[in-house]
């Protein structure tokens, strides 16, 4: 569908205050930052912030939803013939592939993760950001295989799913904070991918395979 001037609009808004948020966050720390100050400098009102980011801590970490359906909508998206591992395993290795500021590999990463682990709010919501992701995987793969009210199978893969995807973040992340080279770490984090598929059972391999044809 076509966005139309009002949607244009509110997504531009919305993406001013985040940036701007971003910006002041960034040179001055979360907790030094008030959301009266993001919005004079983002030129709206407070109330306006308040609209389109419930939480200070939103303003930071304003991508959760896409976060929390990450991991769901590579499992809807999986190819005929294709498991929800598989799936997954595809996109994480495009995302690294293509050097993906998703998966953490770009330049900024350290000084993006030093206002979080400087902030107790912000490390809060991240896990709180990861427990939903955790969830909504398990309604998925529930939902798409059709098991039964109470089947655990759909959060023991769930798990392992979200194992893939953290621990990749978790390792990205502490090469970042060293400031190395991106490339580097994008090859280095493909061999750990292979190195973790290498892990997983036949069960959690060929779980929620869709029908070919």
């Amino acid at each position: 569908m076509t966005e139309g001037l009002r949607e244009r609009k509110k997504r531009q808004t919305r993406q001013r205050i985040s940036d701007v948020a971003t910006g002041l966050f960034l040179e001055r720390g979360f907790g030094a930052v008030t959301v009266a100050e993001i919005a004079d400098a983002a030129d709206v009102s407070v109330n306006t912030v308040y609209n389109y980011f419930p939480a200070k801590e939103d303003l930071f970490l304003d991508r959760g939803e896409a976060v929390v359906d990450r991991l769901p909508g590579h499992v809807r998206g999986r190819r005929a013939g294709e498991s929800a591992a598989a799936a997954v395993l595809r996109e994480l290795r495009s995302d690294v592939e293509n050097v993906s500021p998703a998966v953490g590999l770009f330049a900024g990463w350290a000084d993006f993760m030093k206002v979080i682990t400087d902030a107790h709010p912000l490390r809060s919501r991240l896990w709180e950001i990861q427990q939903e992701a955790l969830a909504e995987l398990t309604r998925t793969l529930a939902e798409e295989t059709g098991a039964a009210e109470g089947d655990p199978l759909p959060g023991l893969i769930a798990g392992q799913l979200s194992w893939l995807h953290s621990t990749l973040m978790a390792w990205i992340g502490d090469e970042m904070v060293k400031r190395r080279d991106v490339a580097e770490v994008s090859r280095e984090a493909l061999v750990l991918l292979d190195e973790m598929e290498d892990l997983l059972g036949e069960k959690v391999l060929n779980y929620a395979t869709r029908p070919a044809g």
